[in-house]
């Protein structure tokens, strides 16, 4: 029996031999002849002369590399992919195992002028100094905006509120298509919540920028890049989105392409019912001042807040490419957007003393808001040849403005005191105009096939200006007066200049790219109000310059490296990047304007004049590996910052006219804040039914400095994780789940609890793949709750608060001239996304 088993086995191994021998490898690599990119999913089929069929063949992996065993014989060989010329080999007599070369494959326009590309999976890539998400088709955020997609991006998070963060840093840069833009509400990020989810391509998570983008953002940038559709030909899209609470959705992309000019719109409208409610409850302690003993007027007071909130908005785009040449077009486009918001709040006041209710009040405020901005741009490019030698030039101007009137009423519901003194009403009319300039010019030059040096220049000129009216009731004849210790106007203005430059290459399996970034701040600032600077002083308890003009000079160096862990050659993906970065964080308008919010009596915003910009200086180092199924990403990242921006609140000293102490939250400069951290993610392939991605991010920040006389230094720890699962089911149906935890944080003052939600959707391609309806639920559990517990040596104050409530939402889609593919072709237009191309 062994002996026959022995003949066995030794049969087999000469049999597989002789087969081996009757087999070769064929190998080569696809790329697209206009970018010089690799294509990957390119077909390459063998057909057999003798046998008059396709026998055998493969598609290429990521590099455009592709490698396949074929019997020996005589083949036609052909190499396609979608929307390229087909080329074929004939007559190739296949001996032995070779490299059949490298292939260029042409744009066919005949087919391109039928297809629009859309990814079908969310994929990561990595460069030099970013990640790129390709956002794939996530069918949670069908119907939502683009700040729902942005939630869904690893190292991103969006609180409740609306706030965007990286790696839970807030002082994140945005950018629209590699550019400031009104797009993004010349950084108010609550524009993002107006935009559709549908416009967006892909997110560059920018943690180590290189000397190219400004210096803003100590956590980073965030640049958004928008679909442009390349097919020639009329195409586009509809979308209609309906969902509760209330919320309607249209919007429409038309676009026409020629060999001369492409000429691209968008328009949508958006109607939604976005209610909100808050919960406070603030104990108050005894305080000494001058060695004596005062006790609050109120041991406790528990407010509960509803609001009803209508958003209106309408945007429209409009924009056409012209090629002047095969090596120069120039590009105009035009944005405007309009939005109007009426916003009811409810609050109902409980105030304690000795443990019961003594007086309950219920303040009443309506806010209406409108405002509108347009953004004009022009873009130039030539390109010298077909290396990626090209002068660029960028002009754009924004223009917006908003008005907000406001109308506050409280009265008593019921109260122990007798005759107790009135509540004036008060009208808030609050207007609010901004300016913004960019002009930047950018020369690239390649040197050899693996090097580059590039130069640019950008200025941004930016001017806003808040006029504040403050009118109070007069209860002895119930008239109105302006409060003109309130009222005032304030100028801001902030121009940048700045020259960059750099240099990469490419030197085997190590790639670098150093740069050196020079930035002129200037920042300017005039308060028009009744009361001298001493008055204000004495009002807001710290000195203020009403007329301020301030300018910082600063280098800001780059370093990116990368290094190829797995060779050229393999179908593997592996590398490591280093990055070191220095940054500065910019204080906005509403954080320098030094006059109080009027949202609440006893709980105010003051912005603080004396704000500095903050530097840091930040290093980060990565890990990518990929195989056929699994990319794997993890980093390591710390960074120093002096002069950071931190939140504290205090007691005024100051009271309401019924008695009650009023808090202030105010930003200051503190004097330093280290932060680390690390992240990893996951994405996972197994087959072409199930998808699924997780990532991972744990940070502290220690922040240590005193204001006032108060010491705020605090250690920061905290984490969030994400978890996607994607699964097709039968009759084409798609099944999507995205879970969200971001764990517990304290500060010097607060703790912050932990926040889970959970998204569900459902999508089925319908009408011959020609349109897509999907079903979506945000925030199933209704779980996405901000909850906190503030302490300090005045009062402290349990908050619950829910800025947006569960989302069910039903979106359709529909494409014409449009064909749905697999894999998107990947082009350099943009905003930015011509660095250095080197690849982990």
């Amino acid at each position: 029996m062994g002996k026959s088993i022995q003949l066995f086995v030794l049969f087999s191994l000469f049999s597989t031999f002789l087969f081996a021998q009757k087999e070769v490898t064929i190998s080569g690599k696809v790329i697209d002849k206009e970018t010089n990119q690799p294509l990957e999913y390119a077909t390459i089929a063998f057909f057999s002369k003798k046998e008059n069929k396709i026998v055998t063949g493969g598609i290429t992996n990521m590099k455009g590399d592709f490698s396949i065993p074929v019997a020996r014989g005589l083949y036609d060989i052909t190499i396609e992919y979608i929307s390229f010329k087909t080329i074929t080999i004939t007559d190739k007599k296949l001996e032995k195992s070779e490299n059949i070369g490298s292939f260029s494959l042409d744009l066919d326009t005949e087919a391109l002028g039928e297809v629009e590309i859309i990814a079908e999976r969310t994929t990561v890539e990595i460069k030099l100094d970013k990640k790129i998400y390709n956002i794939g088709k996530d069918l949670t955020t069908a119907g939502g905006t683009v700040s729902d997609a942005l939630n869904n991006v690893p190292s991103v998070a969006v609180d409740i509120e609306g706030g965007i963060s990286l790696r839970g840093n807030e002082n994140v840069r945005i950018l629209i298509n590699g550019k400031p833009s009104a797009m993004a509400g010349f950084g108010d990020t609550n524009v993002l919540s107006q935009l559709p989810a549908e416009a967006i391509e892909r997110v560059e998570v920018i943690t180590s920028p290189s000397a190219r983008y400004d210096a803003e953002g100590t956590a980073g940038i965030l640049n958004i890049i928008l679909r442009q559709k390349e097919t020639l030909g009329v195409n586009g899209s509809f979308n209609l989105t309906v969902g509760d609470p209330e919320n309607l959705g249209l919007s429409a992309n038309l676009n026409y392409r020629t060999e001369k000019f492409n000429l691209f719109s968008n328009l949508g409208y958006r109607y939604a019912d976005e209610p909100r409610n808050s919960f406070n409850d603030t104990k108050y302690f005894d305080r000494i001042v001058d060695g004596i003993t005062e006790t609050p007027e109120y041991e406790r007071i528990r407010e509960d807040q509803d609001v009803t909130r209508i958003k209106r908005s309408y945007n429209g785009s409009l924009g056409m490419e012209y090629f002047l040449s095969d090596k120069t077009s120039l590009t105009g486009s035009v944005f405007y957007r309009y939005g109007e918001d009426a916003d009811l709040s409810e609050n109902y006041s409980d105030r304690f003393n000795n443990g019961s209710i003594v007086e309950q009040t219920l303040r009443n405020e309506k806010e209406d808001e409108d405002g509108d901005s347009y953004q004009l741009a022009l873009n130039y490019i030539t390109k010298f040849n077909d290396d990626g030698h090209q002068l660029t030039a960028d002009l754009q101007f924004e223009q917006g403005s908003e008005e907000k009137l406001t109308s506050i009423n409280e009265d008593y519901i019921f109260t122990d005191k007798t005759n107790p003194d009135a509540f004036q009403q008060e009208i808030v009319n609050e207007i609010e105009d901004e300016k913004e300039y960019l002009f930047q010019v950018d020369y690239v030059l390649p040197i050899g096939e693996n090097a580059r040096f590039e130069a640019g220049y950008r200025g941004n000129f930016k001017n806003e200006i808040k006029d504040y009216t403050l009118e109070q009731e007069d209860i002895a004849n119930s008239s109105f007066f302006v409060n003109d210790t309130i009222t005032n106007i304030f100028d801001y203005t902030e121009n940048i200049n700045a020259l960059y430059t750099q240099y990469g290459t490419k030197l085997g399996k190590f790639s670098f790219l150093l740069g050196l970034r020079l930035e002129n701040t200037q920042l300017k600032g005039e308060i028009n109000s009744r009361l001298s600077n001493e008055e204000l002083q004495e009002a807001f308890g710290f000195p203020i310059d009403t007329n301020f003009d301030r300018n910082y000079l600063g280098l800001f160096p780059t370093v990116n490296l990368i290094y190829n862990l797995a060779g050229a050659d393999s179908d593997e993906e592996e590398s490591v990047t280093l990055g070191y970065n220095r940054r500065i964080n910019r204080a906005r308008g509403y954080f320098i304007n030094p006059f109080p919010s009027r949202s609440s009596r006893t709980n105010v915003f003051q912005g603080n004049p004396n704000l500095s910009p903050a530097f840091a200086s930040a290093f980060d180092v990565g890990y990518l590996k990929r195989w056929d199924e699994l990319t794997l990403t993890t980093s390591v990242y710390y960074q120093h910052e002096t002069d950071s921006f931190e939140r504290v609140e205090e007691n005024t000293g100051q009271q309401t006219t019924d008695g009650i102490d009023i808090i202030r939250t105010i930003p200051v400069n503190l004097s330093s804040n280290d932060r680390t951290g690390a992240e990893f993610g996951v994405l996972y392939n197994p087959n072409k039914w199930l998808r699924l991605n997780t990532s991972f991010n744990a940070f502290q920040f220690n922040t240590k400095g005193e204001f006032n006389g108060v010491d705020y230094s605090a250690k920061n720890t905290s984490w969030f994780a994400r978890f996607s699962s994607k699964i097709a089911l039968p009759s084409s149906i798609d099944w999507q789940t995205n879970a969200f935890y971001k764990g517990a944080s304290e500060d010097a003052q607060s703790i912050n609890k932990g926040v889970f939600s959970l998204d569900l959707a459902f999508s089925k391609e319908i009408l011959n793949d020609n349109a897509t309806i999907s079903l979506n639920a945000r925030d199933i559990f209704n779980s996405r709750k901000r909850r906190t517990l503030t302490t300090t040596e005045f009062f402290q104050r349990e908050n619950e608060s829910q800025y947006r409530q569960r989302q069910i939402n039903l979106s359709f889609r529909y494409r014409f001239n449009q064909q749905k593919m697999r894999n998107e072709r990947r082009n350099n237009n943009g905003g930015g996304d011509d660095d250095m191309d080197f690849e982990g």
